[in-house]
Order: C-alpha cells, then structure tokens, then sequence
C-alpha cells in the first residue's frame, strides 16, 4: 500500500461498534487506542474483525497540542 499521508500507525483491531450507517473502530498502535468512525460498508469491504491487523492513518491539515 502506498498513500501520502505520512501518519500511518500499524495496530490491531481491538473493537468494532456498529451503529445505523457507521462503526466506531478501535486500533491499537501499541498501548495507544484510535478510534475511527467509518461506514458499515468500509467496515465490510475491507474485513475488518476484532484481532485483524489494520492501519490508522491520520490525514489533517492542523493537529493542536496541549499541556496541563
């Protein structure tokens, strides 16, 4: 696979909620859980199951930090 977006973590699947239209997908990218909502349908096209290995890739044009 290739793709421009240069923020691309390689986890595991840890949980799928499927809701009307989208799933919440949970990745893990080693002890950090992302969570993505996307259709049902990408859900089904692309396999996704609970253990499946999968990529979180992360597409912005800002991305804020904070601090306590």
């Amino acid at each position: 696979m290739k793709i421009s977006a240069r923020n691309q973590f390689k986890g595991k699947v840890v949980k799928i909620t499927e809701g009307a239209v989208h799933s919440i997908v949970k990745i893990d990218i080693g002890g950090n859980v992302i969570s993505s909502s996307i259709t049902n349908e990408a859900v089904k096209e692309l396999g996704l199951a609970e253990g499946k290995e999968a990529y979180a890739i992360i597409k912005a044009s800002n991305v804020m930090v904070g601090i306590e």
